[in-house]
């Protein structure tokens, strides 16, 4: 079997390819290449890496069994706002629904705020059409019936003003989605091209904002995804790559093609989470479940906790993108405008700062030699002496000190009177300064204690930066993955399956009589059997298949939810007792505190499908215990830490270090897809499948 794991960052595309023979018929084989991303289609970089590593691994790109893919095109359309124009259908009276959201101000105390909800609404007041109609709460009865000459009106009128999407968000829909179901038809019926939706299929639960958002989130990404996704089978299969194609999602599980194009709102956060996949992969291969991952690439570094060997996964009321809500699963995820490519630049104040702008990948850090003249992160490590240009990305990609240094110089150096030497120093310590600021509103904000946890730095940048953060966050050990560039990749091929599916129950589980548990029991089978048909549309046999049942509950009377384990058999008076204290212990944990003899509310019931798939291995490495390998070592040259001054370093060829070999501090250790440095006091452990530990000595 071949697999392939491919995910596109902002600067670089990184692949994946394991290849493993059946039992007993031979080893295993693992490469990994980069190629630079293509921002304008990224099937292009897609297919571009793909063939690559096929021609490095002697493979042909026919051969391939599956193709993993995490994808930033989601995500980048909500910040870049270049979605479809989208049109909306709601219950008459409601048209200003999204433009007055929870008339929260976003920030308490400012007087320049930005309101994006309203300043760049995903559906224009225009598109927003009222149609005569009404449900009543708490059964979802009839009370007006649809006005269907109203829905014919308002199809022909987006058809002549040539939207590209539709959705439909009918007022407690979630208790009945007959009139949704009956506008669909119709849209489609005159719209056959159209991108249309309803927020009964996209999010059936409560709160009508977060469900209308979620929906108008689902069609303004939902036509430029479909496309991309099809012109990427289309691309692939040109170039002879016939096999299926699995996307990340933002949970942390992955999905089909279709199930993707038809809810893109899964992929927001498809390209962050296979990184934090790829990061508890490696900590049990560390044997550590307390990990604290920070991936950082060349636009953006992203920030999660990994406790006790599992993820994180985010409150609803706190999944949101670009400061609209989603009503999506998601992993723990922040990120920050910080990476290799984060622009230095003094502000109209006179401030030296760093990022959130970025080079990107064109025209990239001005050491790369494609017309960047700002300096970035990436310039001040070249300035320094920690990124060589004849090891830069195995000499793949040349890159020019006297470009990053110019940069520098005439950027920052001379404008705030200082040497390239301490300018480059101070992009450092700014950026990693603003880094370890998130990783605590992540960590210590929540409750977490970094001084038990380990702090894994990837992507192509992270081992270049986390001995430093490691310090500033007091973390345990500093870990610098097997392969750290390519580390969200590699977690593509250690990912399950996964799907998610909701419904509102608003039940009180204290006093819920049998005929309340009954009901409960009635719509987790009928979520069970929704999530079997896409499963059997999968391919997955009935004995793969894992099921999780969760109960989002609050305090009657309480704002939000939080997420508790309920029992997979149905629930009963004897064990409802269950879920109420699962609930109690994540309020306790999460808040401080728990009231255990106020009533429990069930507010939403969530049913997670999963199947294992294979999962990629790795050998273990040969022994070695050799104190600073001379068969490992390169060369010796001058690279300056943090006292300023230029220190004679060795370098270090990451492939011929064997397990439990010591390297001593100052060194760099250097590999195709990053640069993991050792400062000085420090010292670096590999340990048995390659993956290094970073102590103070």
């Amino acid at each position: 079997m071949i697999r392939v794991g491919v995910d596109v960052g902002g600067t670089f595309t990184d692949i994946v390819l394991e290849r493993t023979q059946a039992a007993g018929e031979g080893d295993q084989q693992v490469v990994v290449t980069k190629v630079p991303s293509t921002p304008h289609d990224q099937s292009e970089g897609v297919t571009e890496g793909v063939l690559q590593v096929c021609k490095i691994a002697g493979v042909e790109p026919g051969d391939i069994s599956v193709l993993f893919h995490g994808t930033t095109v989601a995500t980048n359309m909500v910040i870049e706002r270049n979605g479809a124009e989208v049109g909306m259908l709601t219950t008459k009276g409601f048209r200003d629904i999204l433009h007055m959201a929870r008339h929260k101000r976003p920030h308490n105390f400012s007087l320049q705020f930005d309101v994006p909800w309203q300043s760049k609404p995903l559906v224009k007041r225009r598109n927003r059409l009222p149609i005569t109609e009404r449900l009543m709460p708490p059964t979802g009865e009839i009370e007006v019936p649809m006005d269907e000459d109203e829905v014919y009106a308002a199809a022909e009128l987006f058809k002549k003003r040539g939207l590209d999407a539709v959705i439909v968000g009918f007022l407690f829909s979630f208790l009945n989605d007959a009139h949704e179901k009956r506008a669909v038809e119709i849209l489609r019926e005159v719209m056959p091209d159209a991108y249309i939706c309803a927020s009964s299929e996209v999010v059936n639960v409560i709160r009508e904002y977060e469900r209308f958002s979620s929906t108008a989130m689902n069609a303004y990404i939902g036509p430029k995804t479909a496309l991309y996704l099809n012109r990427l089978e289309s691309r692939l299969r040109d170039n002879g790559i016939s096999c299926p194609v699995r996307i990340m999602q933002s949970n942390g599980g992955i999905s089909t093609v279709a199930q993707s194009a038809t809810h893109p709102i899964g992929l927001l956060l498809s390209g962050p989470a296979g990184g934090v996949i790829g990061g508890k992969w490696t900590g049990e291969h560390c044997d550590t479940g307390n990990v604290i991952t920070i991936d950082i690439g060349g636009t953006s570094a992203d920030i999660s906790v990994i406790q006790d060997g599992e993820l994180r996964i985010k409150n609803p009321r706190d999944t949101e993108v670009a400061g609209l809500p989603v009503l999506a699963p998601m992993i723990d995820i922040d990120a920050i405008g910080a990476g290799g490519g984060s622009i230095a630049y003094i502000d109209e104040g006179g401030a030296f700062r760093v990022g959130p702008r970025s080079a990107g990948a064109v025209p990239g850090p001005a050491c790369y030699g494609r017309g960047g003249t700002e300096p970035t992160v990436t310039d001040a490590q070249v300035a320094l002496g920690r990124l060589d240009p004849e090891r830069f990305l195995g000499g793949d990609l040349s890159i020019d000190k006297a470009l990053a240094e110019k940069a520098i110089k005439e950027n920052i150096a001379d404008p705030l009177g200082m040497s390239v030497t301490e300018a480059a120093l101070g992009i450092l310590k700014i950026i990693n300064n603003n880094m370890a600021l998130a990783i605590n509103a992540n960590s210590v904000a929540k409750g977490i204690d970094p001084r038990s946890f380990s702090l894994m730095g990837f992507g192509g940048a992270g081992p270049l930066h986390a001995v430093a953060l490691g310090e500033m966050i007091q973390a345990k050990a500093v870990i610098s993955p097997l392969q750290p560039g390519i580390t969200a990749a590699m977690g593509l091929l250690v990912t399950d399956l996964k799907y998610e599916y909701t419904r509102s129950v608003l039940q009180t589980l204290n006093d819920a009589d049998d005929e309340a548990l009954a009901k409960i029991n009635a719509i987790a089978d009928e979520l069970v059997a929704e999530a079997d048909a896409q499963l059997d549309s999968d391919g997955i046999h009935a004995d793969a298949r894992t099921y999780t049942k969760i109960m989002e509950c609050r305090y009657l009377g309480q704002g939000f939810e939080l997420r508790a384990d309920m029992p997979l058999v149905p629930l009963t008076q004897a064990n409802k007792s269950e879920v109420i204290d699962n609930f109690f212990n994540v309020h306790k944990e999460t808040y401080g505190h728990a009231f255990r003899d106020q009533i429990t509310e069930g507010v939403t019931l969530r049913v997670i499908a999963s199947a294992q798939v294979d999962q990629l291995r790795l050998p273990s490495l040969e022994k070695g215990g050799r104190k600073d390998p001379k068969e490992a070592l390169l060369y010796t040259k001058d690279t300056v830490f943090d006292d300023g001054q230029p220190t004679a370093t060795p370098r270090y060829d990451r492939e011929k270090l064997l397990a439990e070999d010591t390297i001593s501090g100052p060194a760099i250790i250097t590999q195709h897809n990053s640069t993991t440095i050792v400062p000085p006091k420090f010292t670096a452990t590999v340990l048995g499948h390659g993956d290094i530990r970073i102590e103070r000595a």
